[in-house]
C-alpha cells in the first residue's frame, strides 16, 4: 500500500502540527481533520466540539509530498493517527487511510474574498475577555440551586455569555474562547476579517473561522 508522507519545513513546524492535533483530540478523542494541500503549503481544518468554529492550522511543507500525489492533497483522516504518524526529529508525517468526514469537513471557509474588519482588541484585552466570560460562567453556575442546576440551564447561562460579539466586530466570544484555548492568542496582534456570512479570526499560531448564522445553517457553499 503507497503512504503518502509529508515533508515538514523543519522540527518546529512538526511540533506545532502535533500540539494542534493534541489540542482537538483533548475536545474529541475521535476528532477528524481535513486536509489540504497545494505545493509546500498545507492547511489543517477542524472542529473543536465546544465551540462550534472551525479552527485552521497553516503548515509549512519542505517540499511536495512523496508516494503518488504530483500536485494537490485534499483528503478527511483520524486526527490521532495523523498525530501518531508525526515525527517530530525527521519532521515528518505519514497520511492515514481517509475517512468518512464529519458534515462540517464539506463546509468550509472560502479561499477568497476576505477584507479586513476593524475593532478588534489586542490580545490582551481579548485574553481578558476570555477570562471574565469564564469566571462570569462559573459565578452564575455556582450560584444556581441544587434544583436548577440542569444541563439544560448550564448549557443556556454558556450560550448567553459565549454568543455575545466582541468589540462590535459580530465576532462571538467563543471564537475568541477557541482561539485561547488552541494556542492561537498569543504573540503577535491577532486580526480580523470576513468573506460573506464568514468571520476569521486571524493569529500568526492558527485561525478560527465561524459563520454568522451557525455552521450547521442551510445555505452554506459545500465543497
Amino acid at each position: 500500500m503507497t503512504v503518502t508522507v509529508l515533508h515538514l519545513a523543519d522540527e518546529g513546524e512538526a511540533a506545532d502540527l502535533a500540539a494542534f492535533l493534541s489540542r482537538l483530540l483533548h475536545y474529541d478523542r475521535s476528532a477528524a481533520v481535513r486536509l489540504q494541500a497545494a505545493g509546500t503549503a498545507l492547511a489543517v481544518f477542524g472542529r473543536p466540539p465546544s465551540f462550534e468554529v472551525l479552527a485552521v492550522r497553516a503548515v509549512r511543507l519542505a517540499k511536495p509530498y512523496e508516494n503518488g500525489l504530483d500536485a494537490t492533497l485534499d483528503v478527511t483522516v483520524s486526527a490521532g493517527e495523523l498525530l501518531e504518524s508525526v515525527d517530530e526529529a525527521a519532521a515528518t508525517a505519514a497520511v492515514p487511510d481517509a475517512v468518512t468526514g464529519p458534515p462540517w469537513a464539506g463546509v468550509l471557509p472560502p479561499r477568497g474574498g476576505w477584507r479586513a474588519v476593524p475593532g478588534l482588541p489586542a490580545s490582551r484585552a481579548l485574553r481578558e475577555l476570555v477570562a471574565a466570560s469564564v469566571a462570569e460562567f462559573r459565578s452564575r453556575t455556582e450560584e444556581l440551586a441544587p434544583e436548577r442546576r440542569t444541563r439544560a440551564e448550564l448549557d443556556r447561562i454558556g450560550r448567553e455569555i459565549w454568543s455575545r460579539t466582541v468589540a462590535g466586530t459580530g465576532l462571538p466570544v467563543r471564537a475568541v474562547h477557541a482561539a485561547q484555548s488552541l494556542g492561537f492568542l498569543r504573540g503577535d496582534e491577532p486580526a480580523l476579517f470576513s468573506s460573506g456570512a464568514w468571520l476569521r479570526l486571524r493569529t500568526p499560531y492558527g485561525s478560527v473561522a465561524v459563520r454568522g448564522s451557525g455552521l450547521g445553517a442551510l445555505g452554506l457553499s459545500v465543497r
